[in-house]
């Protein structure tokens, strides 16, 4: 059975060894990051069940953060827990109205971390295992995976979300603005012809490990189809697949 995974956001070494080895014994999978920066890279490695973010973080605060994840689709489901110094009710009020599910002052003691997390846990646990599945290609959301067959297939963060989008968006066209509000944060400006890029680098892989996969039913690369004047397309059928 796999382990729940908690990501752990905090600058503070000793607050991280603390939380991490605390979470450890209670037998939760672990990892840490030290800015907000940091924590969206691991996120969209392995999407973890569960945050506890530090409001006073070098660079983008927890609430920036916070805010961040609420905006992301990808990320708006998981739960997050503040960790705070601050202990003024208006502080707390707006971490819980920005979209926290729970909030735990500095300093405490790891018992009161770990009810705090079971409760939100049970709270949250009503989230499906949701597989979608296109020919050979599918997507655990819940795992936060993708697999070609039964291999895992490996993508950098961005080609993730990408495919995400269009796996539970098919056979629709998108614009490349369209893709860029829906996948990108939208924090900073990013030319269209990035979508290009990264739509060339998620064919390339597709391709790459179709083949290596011993994929018969046509190269996944081609699900992604161009739509001229337009944008692009996700295909829900692999080019081997019967027509209906």
């Amino acid at each position: 059975m796999n382990r729940t995974n908690i990501l752990i956001v905090d600058d503070e070494p000793a607050i991280r060894a603390m939380v991490s080895t605390a979470l450890s014994l209670a037998n939760f999978a672990v990892v840490e990051a030290e800015s907000g920066s940091e924590a969206f890279e691991l996120i969209y490695q392995n999407k973890p069940d569960l945050i506890l973010l530090d409001w006073m973080l070098p660079g983008n605060s927890g609430i920036e953060v916070l805010r961040r994840l609420q905006r992301d689709r990808f990320t708006t489901m998981i739960p997050v827990i503040m960790l705070t110094a601050k202990t003024m009710e208006e502080d707390l009020v707006l971490g819980l109205k920005v979209g926290a599910d729970d909030y735990i002052t500095k300093p405490f003691s790891p018992k009161e971390l770990l009810a705090r997390i079971e409760a939100v846990l049970r709270r949250s646990g009503a989230a499906a295992d949701d597989i979608i599945r296109c020919g050979d290609l599918t997507l655990n959301q819940q795992e936060h995976r993708f697999y070609i067959g039964d291999r895992p297939l490996a993508l950098g963060p961005t080609e993730f979300k990408l495919l995400a989008f269009f796996m539970r968006h098919p056979n629709r066209a998108y614009s490349r603005a369209q893709l860029l509000d829906n996948v990108w944060s939208g924090d900073t400006y990013i030319d269209e012809r990035t979508v290009d890029v990264h739509i060339r680098r998620l064919r390339k892989v597709l391709e790459e490990q179709s083949v290596s996969s011993g994929n018969t039913e046509g190269s996944l690369d081609q699900l992604i189809e161009t739509v001229r004047g337009m944008g692009y397309r996700f295909s829900s059928k692999q080019k081997g697949d019967a027509a209906e």
